[in-house]
């Protein structure tokens, strides 16, 4: 029987203070993400469009994988920028600059280089995040697959080469009186 495979060492935190990050951490994560980004969106929406029009359609509501608002009839091109392009450029730029999204910074995650434990390069980045919609487009299976995986690699990660790692918690620093 095989030992359990270490995640790679990394800047973000001595080796011992690392694993994978689970499957239910990413969902958390990816719902804080979601709900943040809707507080954001939504006032500018009212500001800009005016009455927002939600759809009916059972199962619709602001997808957790990419972030969008694919429900809100919003018209002509704004549509294309409110649920496509922004959400792809907020995420991107939180991955370049901070590793991680709000929701995984929240809960300790970083996503890393699966071979070098570092950043990740500025192509993995968006092929991790046009990853997601291939991830989504079999019954979320992609994303499933985090839970099944021996590194915890979703399909998008698996293409884009990266882990997401869960950095330990300290011990709380007591303080004397």
């Amino acid at each position: 029987m095989d030992a359990p495979q270490q995640p790679p060492e990394s800047q973000y935190a001595a080796p011992e203070q690392l694993e994978y990050g689970g499957f239910w951490l990413r969902v958390f994560a990816s719902l804080i993400d979601t709900v943040l980004f809707g507080l954001l969106l939504l006032p500018m929406l009212t500001l800009t469009v005016g009455d927002v029009q939600w759809s009916t359609v059972e199962g619709d509501g602001m997808s957790a994988s990419t972030l969008s608002l694919e429900t809100l009839h919003i018209p002509g091109g704004l549509n294309l920028l409110i649920n496509y392009v922004l959400p792809a450029v907020i995420v991107l730029l939180f991955w370049l600059y901070k590793s991680a999204t709000p929701g995984k910074l929240m809960l300790n995650l970083v996503i890393v280089d699966a071979r070098t434990g570092e950043k990740p390069t500025t192509a993995q980045w968006l092929i991790r995040y046009l990853g997601y919609y291939i991830s989504g487009f079999f019954i979320m299976l992609g994303f499933i697959w985090v839970g099944f995986d021996k590194k915890k690699q979703g399909w998008h990660d698996k293409l884009a080469g990266t882990v997401v790692l869960h950095k330990k918690r300290q011990a709380p620093v007591k303080f004397n009186d």
